[in-house]
This record gives C-alpha cells, structure tokens and sequence, in this order.
C-alpha cells in the first residue's frame, strides 16, 4: 500500500471517529482550522471533538502546531480559515455577555506556568478574578485561599513570589490559577514538562482527580507517555497539518503512519496492556 493511500485511509478513519460520536456531548468542536505563519501553513483543515468530562492527551512531532492549535482555540493565535464552536457557541460569531460567558468558563495552564513574577501566587490566582469580576479583596483572598489548598500547596504558599517556588509549585499554582474561575474547560500545555518522574505522576494525579470531583473536561498538550498511559480517556494525534487519528492508547497501537508507529510502539513506548 503507498504512502498516499495509507494517509488517505487514515484521514477517512478520523472522519469516521467524528460521525461515530456525534451524539455525544461535545464541548469543543473544531472544524476545517487553518493557521499559517506567512506562506507556511501549519495546520491545514484541523477536525476534532472533545467531550465533556473527558482527559483528551493531544500528541503530535516537535512543531507540529499542537500549541499553535490550543491557541488558536483560545484566540491567542488569528486562525486563517475554519470554525471554532466551544459550549454548542461559535466563538467568532458570539460577542457580549456570551462571550464573556465563554471566558470565564475556559481555564488555561500554559508550559512554563506564564506567572506574573512581580506577583505573589495569591495575586497571580486573583488575576483572573480582577479581569471579569468586581469582588470585594476579601472575597477574592479566600477564594485564592480554596484553589491554593485545591491543588495541594501549602497556605503558606500564598505569599510567595514564583522566583520562591520549585518547578513543581509553579506549576501547581499555575494550575490554581487556570481554576480561578472555575472553568468547565480546562487547556493544559505540556504540564509535566520539566517535572522529575514522581512530581510528573502526582501531577498526573492531581489532575485526575481535580477531573472526578469538580466535573472538569481536560484538553492536554504533551509527550509524556507516562501521562498518555496513566490518565487520558483519549488521544488525538495532530500529523502533517491535520489530526491523524483519535482513540484509546491501544488503538494507537494500531495505527498504520510510521510517526505514529514509532511513538508508541518504539524504544521508549509503554507496553499498554501494564
């Protein structure tokens, strides 16, 4: 089988994986996205559902265009052509008080943690609060006081600049922060990046666990396998412009495209069935 016929039967499986779910509660629905950077285009006609509740593992080569897509969704990042629909809204077409509905019920944890650095963690989490809500002070240090305690960082912590915290607290506050709002949404971009093993596995926890008890949707950026394997419901692979395929880890297995292959069958893949 060429190349050609193989990618093509691959793309025709992705199609197919949408119509199959569509029934299913979609909170985020991208369709046809293009982004290009002058004359080059790096994503070329993005389709991709996620659903409600779920942790979706988004993997794709080294500048591949995964954070450009997460960017664009949160429009950071001026797409050139496409739909972007988020809580059954079309986020270009929706303004006022829906829009701002939309906002506030996104979170986001970009990969260094992006903390204010002339503000403490406590000021960084109220950020958000500031931007779109009118809040007594008072109000606003408890609710910091509860996502601080929410993402298992110490009371103490509140007070500290990030210059004070380890890499693993930063992201931890990050996190705090992304949850300010208490978004139903969540966008993680490589969050275990730069994290020793058992830091990377309590993140993990942390936000399966953050997932269970407050009902969140997670769309995760990352090449962690270690994440892939131990707590995502689903996996999207973004390869030459365009999301290759989504499943479960074991049906990545089985994908016939040789990046694809490579990543999780290779030297450093995790046997799935452990």
């Amino acid at each position: 089988m060429t190349t050609a016929s193989t990618t093509s039967q691959q793309f025709t499986s992705a199609s197919q994986q949408l119509e199959e779910n569509a029934l299913r509660d979609v909170i985020l629905r991208i369709r046809d996205v293009e982004v290009a950077f002058g004359t080059h285009k790096v994503l070329k006609g993005v389709n991709l559902d996620v659903y409600r509740g779920e942790i979706l593992g988004f993997v794709g080569g080294s500048g591949s265009g995964k954070s450009v897509l997460m960017r664009s969704v949160l429009s950071l990042i001026k797409k050139n052509a496409g739909q972007i629909e988020l809580f059954g809204l079309d986020y270009d077409s929706t303004g006022g008080a829906d829009r701002l509905s939309i906002d506030c019920r996104m979170g986001v944890l970009f990969q260094h943690g992006a903390l204010f650095s002339s503000l403490t963690v406590k000021e960084n989490i109220q950020v958000p609060m500031r931007e779109y809500f009118d809040l007594s002070q008072s109000l606003m240090d408890e609710l910091a006081r509860v996502k601080i305690d929410l993402v298992g960082l110490g009371p103490e912590a509140a007070d500290k600049f990030p210059s004070e915290l380890s890499g693993g607290m930063i992201k931890r506050a990050s996190l705090a922060r992304a949850l300010a709002l208490d978004p139903q949404l969540v966008f993680l971009d490589e969050p275990t990046s730069g994290l020793d093993p058992i830091g990377a596995a309590a993140f993990d926890d942390l936000i399966a666990s953050l997932r269970d008890t407050l009902g969140l949707t997670v769309y995760m950026v990352t090449h962690d396998l270690d994440s892939l394997h131990a707590i995502c419901d689903r996996i999207a692979v973004l390869r030459d412009g365009v999301v290759l395929t989504t499943g479960t880890l074991a049906q990545m297995t089985a994908v016939d495209d040789p990046w694809t292959k490579a990543y999780f069958t290779g030297k450093r893949a995790r046997n799935v069935g452990n």
